[in-house]
């Protein structure tokens, strides 16, 4: 038997449904990966074994007699942001600790519907904040690519960095991640996997620990362009208990896979073009360009010009919603709480101790920039400039632009305290934060390697809820490229 690891989704699927392996033994070949591997990759914070093993058998019960839902019996890992009810959900941060809801989010919810597994819960950056998963109460994830011939470890990108680490290490078939200027198509090019942030309001957020409340989305992380697409399908609905979530159906995604991309618009963004990107990055993005138009894609030079704001600009509205959600974490409901002489000294207490540093940077910044005298100056400014960016891809769709290629990242993963400079970190989401500005949907599919061996992706960014055109784009992608795998290293 080929090692069950190695699978896609799609594989799985055929697989279980034929009867050549059982969920149970498909679980118990990640469980084992995990135990051999999680010591030195640190991408799971909490394995789930037991309740895997249960949900693996109760998936086998299914399948036999021909009940099996859409993801029935794939074991898949769940990034620590998102509730799970009685288990672990910390948002990997320290002022949360012990924190267990009595409740499940709306996404992972969807996902059991279909019959999924959970094997754990995932290491991410702190609150989701961070490029690198650096800022981490439960220590950094470790990607599982390396530099040819080297030992040094490197980032997986953040703040998903868990779930982009677990998918490449082969320790899970998929995971959640999300998405709030970057944060599953940054870490997706890192670790050569594939990510999709749907449109905002795609998926519920009911139920995911709030960062920014008005960019983040919940989306997957997987090995293929094909299994990206299956997992969103499960994952997306619309949700009385979020009034964000839109109510329009979600398309069979899988169905857009290996339609011909002939005659489609393909926007090339010339702001894209930034100072001092390195070589590599410039000929994939042109390697790209060639493969589409082969494809039978038409290639149009078009002009965003507000994207140069998109960072500032983000940095101002992310970190005003942070300091606003965050304000919830007090010790007085639940997770940590460190004593002190009145009530407002248990407050500092427990939210000095509790927040990491990126966490509190943020805090402080969005605190200042709602205060008195500055909302004006620079909150609401931010958010005239977002309707200007989003402006901008409103015409490049209404001139006919039917998705648009860019870099994921300016450059391939580095090495964990290599970079220490906060805002030098933020511009790693040059390329991905316009879309969350945006609304719009964004996919990372893995394009190359660089000179050094480490994977690098391409960007598609689409209309608002045509997700099914960067499934049937990204394809063409991802099949002149092919896959990349790291070679093991660890376990």
């Amino acid at each position: 038997m080929t090692d069950l690891t190695k699978l896609t989704i799609a594989e799985a699927r055929e697989g279980l449904k034929s009867k050549t392996f059982t969920s149970l033994e498909l679980t118990e070949a990640f469980l084992a990966n995990i135990e051999r591997a999680n010591a030195a990759l640190n991408a799971y914070v909490v394995v789930t074994d037991d309740k895997a093993r249960d949900m693996a058998k109760a998936s086998d019960e299914k399948l036999a007699k021909g009940e099996g839902g859409a993801l029935e019996g794939i074991p898949l890992g769940i990034k620590d942001l998102f509730a799970t009810k009685g288990i672990h959900t910390q948002a990997c941060s320290h002022i949360l600790d012990g924190f267990q809801p009595p409740y499940e989010s709306t996404v992972t919810s969807n996902l059991w519907a279909d019959g999924a597994v959970m094997l754990g819960k995932l290491n991410m950056d702190e609150f989701a904040m961070g490029s690198s998963n650096e800022t981490s109460y439960y220590g950094n994830v470790i990607n599982p690519w390396r530099k040819k011939g080297s030992n040094t470890d490197l980032v997986p990108g953040g703040s998903s960095g868990g779930s982009a680490a677990a998918v490449a290490g082969r320790l899970c078939m998929g995971a959640t991640a999300t998405d709030t200027g970057g944060s599953i198509r940054q870490p997706a090019a890192f670790t050569g996997t594939v990510g999709i942030k749907p449109t905002y309001g795609r998926c519920s957020r009911w139920g995911i620990v709030a960062f920014a409340s008005s960019l983040d989305q919940a989306g997957p992380i997987a090995h293929t362009v094909r299994d990206s697409a299956i997992l969103l399908k499960s994952m997306a609905s619309v949700d009385a208990r979020d009034t964000t979530s839109v109510d329009i159906a979600v398309p069979d995604y899988e169905a857009a896979i290996g339609q011909s991309v002939k005659g489609l618009k393909i926007g090339i963004p010339r702001e894209y073009q930034v100072d001092g990107m390195p070589d590599e990055i410039n000929a994939l993005w042109q390697q790209g360009i060639d493969w589409l138009r082969t494809a039978g894609a038409e290639i149009v030079e078009i002009s965003l010009p507000h994207t140069k704001y998109a960072l500032p600009a983000y940095y101002i509205v992310a970190p005003a919603e942070a300091s606003s959600n965050l304000a919830r974490y007090d010790g007085v409901r639940y997770g940590l709480r460190v004593p002190g002489k009145d009530i407002v000294d248990m407050y500092e207490n427990t939210r000095a101790a509790g927040f990491g540093e990126e966490v509190k940077r943020r805090i402080l910044i969005g605190t200042y920039v709602l205060s008195a005298g500055y909302y004006d100056a620079y909150y609401l400014k931010a958010q005239k400039v977002r309707t200007l960016i989003k402006r901008d891809f409103d015409l490049a769709w209404a001139n006919g632009v039917d998705a648009i290629l860019t870099p994921a990242t300016p450059n391939a993963a580095f090495a964990p305290g290599e970079i220490t400079d906060p805002v030098q970190m933020y511009l790693n989401d040059i390329f991905t934060v316009t879309v969350n500005m945006a609304g719009l949907p964004g996919i990372s599919v893995p394009a190359g390697l660089n000179s050094e061996g480490l994977p690098l992706g391409l960007q598609l960014i689409g209309k608002p809820f045509d997700e099914a055109t960067l499934f049937k784009v990204g394809q063409v992608i991802e099949d002149a490229a092919g896959r990349f795998e790291p070679e093991q290293w660890w376990g």
